[in-house]
């Protein structure tokens, strides 16, 4: 059996109600439940929440909500992988039964079911812990500035006449989804570590939302991408 949890809960405070607020014309937890739908990868397709608004609307599209998190599992300082670990516990008296559990984020309407499916298979195929989306950073971090009291250093001056092309290419989380062993989740072991393996996505489908203005980017980003049909 394989089971999505998505966690979301409702008190984001620089986007309020971020996972229920209308994003293109659907609410931004939409988008996460149909790709996990149109996967067809998942027995359950779980949100995890503390809020009966946000499970009112995750029914509506069809996800299952069988508790409400626990307050202390729901502030702004819990990790993702104990809310995991909680899910599991309360929706699976018998873990043995788990094949693997997909933690999706509620704030990733550019997620696709193919990168889902190809995940799973790279977990399979590798026998990781974890599987999870990354993609490339756009400009080499090893050239990184930083501002110090109005001046500027390089993290790592000696790079600073290195050719970008001879730079070592650095990747970074895509904040969309993170496959991964039913031990790994209830061991809580990290995710970014040599037990675990990535699948990359192209920069265009990757945007945090956290700041109002990462939401307006966002929606112009998608709003370009629908009129070519998402093909990535």
């Amino acid at each position: 059996m394989n089971i999505a949890i998505i966690p979301a809960r409702g008190g984001s405070k620089r986007i309020p109600r971020k996972n229920i607020k209308d994003f293109c014309g659907k609410p931004l937890i939409a988008y996460s439940i149909e790709a996990a739908l149109q996967s067809g990868l998942f027995d359950k397709i779980i949100v995890s929440t503390d809020d009966e608004e946000i499970a009112t609307v995750a029914k509506q599209y069809g996800a299952e909500v069988p508790f409400l998190r626990p307050r202390e599992l729901s502030d702004d300082f819990t990790g993702t992988i104990p809310v995991i670990k909680h899910a599991i516990e309360a929706t699976c008296k018998d873990q043995t039964l788990l094949k693997a559990v997909c933690c999706i984020y509620a704030t990733a309407p550019f997620v696709q079911p193919y990168y889902i499916q190809e995940a799973y298979a790279k977990l399979k195929s590798t026998q990781s812990a974890y599987a999870f989306s990354a993609t490339t950073y756009a400009f080499p971090i090893q050239r990184a500035i930083k501002l110090t009291h109005d001046h500027v250093e390089m993290f790592d001056s000696k790079h600073f006449s290195t050719r970008s092309q001879d730079l070592e290419e650095a990747y970074h989380d895509a904040g969309q989804f993170y496959w991964g062993t039913p031990e790994a989740w209830m061991e809580e072991k990290i995710i970014f570590a040599p037990h675990s393996t990535a699948v990359l996505l192209p920069r265009h489908l990757v945007q945090d939302i956290d700041t109002g203005e990462d939401w307006v980017q966002a929606e112009l980003m998608y709003k370009a991408l629908h009129e070519n049909t998402l093909q990535s």
